[in-house]
């Protein structure tokens, strides 16, 4: 069945492809050049095959977007660690280095791909190219990811996460000492203007869109500090993106972080998704999953306490 999405220009003026990489942050930028090449997009009632082409105040603009093909996806043996499971759903405590699921440059080693292997009636829910994935975590990001097994389910989790009634929260080591306890941040979120592969503080106007994050600090360590985060929101890159906007990005971070090196080797950026609650999608019951720090993240902390105490 094809998918028809229909867009009204109120206050932009830009080129096609970047117009609807804004607008449209679940689609790729590169399924989208794809879409325009293959004559499935049209401006005001014309069909447009120029990537480039100028997007202006007024504009109607129509995408089609055809089923999507299914992946050659392989199950593989990759140990998961199961933080709960039950015939409806599953939540894993993710490691740092782990792909979510195959796209281009990472067609196989994914967390669907072990799913694959783990439960063997996955395909499908959610979509052909992410079976059972509600949510996402970067690449570099650790911690509770929550699986659907049944469509029910998946469509009950992202409902959850949609009307704010799941709670995210996230632990992170971050740069500096923040002057306040704990605060708000309160800014919208979209593709920055110049690197596309990043995302930035994006005007609404612009194309971004509200994002909402809750922040408390933890454990405060000389030059750097321990924050608990909790997502209102959630954005692609948020909290990184947040942080880094509070002037204390996250230790390890390659894109938003400082580049600087603390002596320990880290699989990704200093973030873990700590604990995830939720409601149960066919029983009602509440459930409650927490992720343990991984090896490395517990090993920062020990080292930067140990600097501390020895400052004081």
């Amino acid at each position: 069945m094809l998918s028809q999405i229909d867009l009204y220009v109120q206050e932009i003026d830009d080129r096609l492809d970047r117009y609807l990489a804004d607008q449209l942050a679940d689609i790729s930028r590169s399924r989208l050049q794809k879409l325009i090449e293959q004559g499935q997009v049209q401006i005001n009632g014309q069909v447009c095959t120029s990537k480039k082409a100028a997007v202006q105040v007024g504009d109607h603009i129509h995408i089609t977007i055809p089923d999507a093909q299914p992946l050659d996806l392989q199950a593989e043996a990759i140990p998961l660690e199961i933080l709960y499971e039950d015939d409806h759903l599953l939540i894993i405590n993710k490691p740092a280095g782990l792909v979510v699921h195959p796209a281009p440059g990472h067609e196989g080693g994914t967390l669907v791909n072990a799913l694959l292997a783990h439960c063997d009636h996955l395909a499908g829910i959610g979509g052909v190219q992410r079976p059972g994935i509600v949510h996402r975590l970067d690449k570099d990001t650790s911690g509770a990811i929550v699986v659907a097994k049944t469509d029910q389910a998946h469509q009950h989790l992202q409902a959850q996460l949609k009307a704010k009634t799941a709670r995210r929260e996230y632990l992170a080591v971050v740069y500096g000492a923040p002057a306040m306890a704990s605060g708000t941040i309160d800014l919208p979120i979209g593709r920055h203007p110049v690197d596309r592969k990043k995302m930035a503080i994006v005007p609404e106007a612009k194309g971004g869109r509200r994002a909402v994050t809750h922040w408390q600090v933890k454990e405060r360590l000389g030059n750097y500090t321990l924050i608990h985060f909790t997502l209102e929101t959630g954005r692609t890159h948020q909290i990184r993106v947040h942080s880094a906007q509070m002037g204390h990005p996250i230790v390890g971070d390659p894109v938003y972080g400082s580049g600087r090196s603390i002596g320990v080797n880290l699989t990704g950026q200093a973030l873990h998704a700590w604990r995830l609650n939720l409601q149960h999608p066919v029983l009602a019951t509440p459930i409650e999953a927490i992720a343990p720090l991984p090896t490395a993240f517990l090993t920062l902390l020990e080292i930067l306490r140990r600097r501390n105490y020895s400052q004081i």
